[in-house]
């Protein structure tokens, strides 16, 4: 099995992530950068639906088991470019053509939830499965920007809760804070996704041109104020 792949159904780019706790390092991210490369460029899908295969975790962030070795080591070369790599992945969803929702199949933490962000409509399994951004407690804080893709899918009055306590929402409070759009359970997840991601049979050129200018702030965040912090290799990890 590949780290990930992809189904089309009818209009819809269904990829599923197959990388255990699809935790982000080098490798995951060349094929998620390749693979959605391969969906713009050889298919006529105008939405992307995102999902995992791990039968309990959506996606838990980054790999800390690759990363925390790389800092220790003082390899800040292969640390920026990792950094550089993850902001190229964020970049790619927020100017994406394809409409992009995120089927929360499980956990989503930590950078788990910031990817999330970059989507452009969320569902969320209901009965297993948890939202944080736990950084408050790692040690992390969020680079700009991180702040600019969580600012995009949580409410400031939520956030500001979620980032000073690291709590865990339910989907079902999710949805209460607008943060996804339902939570459903597991049967029924991808089957209301699908079908909502059937309806949006949108031109990609306009969806590629409005995503481009309502999030020209996140990829300015992505490419100018985050690299300062990552070239100046202070982690804190």
């Amino acid at each position: 099995m590949s780290l990930i792949d992809y189904t089309l159904d009818e209009s819809v780019a269904v990829l599923t992530m197959n990388n255990g706790e699809n935790r982000f390092n080098p490798d995951f991210l060349d094929a998620y950068l390749n693979i959605l490369d391969l969906i713009e460029s050889e298919t006529d899908a105008k939405t992307l639906i995102v999902t995992s295969s791990h039968e309990k975790i959506f996606t838990n962030g980054l790999d800390l088991e690759w990363l925390v070795p790389v800092i220790q080591n003082k390899d800040m070369k292969t640390a920026k470019e990792f950094f550089f790599q993850l902001n190229r992945l964020f970049k790619r969803f927020v100017t994406y053509p394809l409409i992009a929702i995120a089927a929360i199949s499980g956990h989503a933490f930590a950078g788990g939830a910031i990817f999330t962000g970059a989507f452009d409509f969320r569902f969320m399994r209901s009965d297993r499965g948890y939202y944080c951004i736990p950084e408050v407690d790692l040690g992390i804080p969020f680079l700009p920007g991180m702040l600019a893709l969580l600012g995009k899918a949580i409410p400031a009055y939520k956030f500001n809760e979620m980032q000073f306590t690291g709590m865990r929402l339910t989907a079902k409070e999710c949805e209460e804070h607008h943060i996804v759009m339902k939570a459903l359970p597991q049967d029924d997840l991808m089957k209301e996704t699908l079908a909502f991601a059937k309806s949006l049979n949108k031109k990609r050129s306009i969806v590629g041109e409005m995503k481009n200018r309502m999030n020209r702030h996140i990829v300015h965040a992505l490419d100018v104020e985050d690299v300062p912090y990552i070239e100046s290799g202070k982690f804190n990890i």
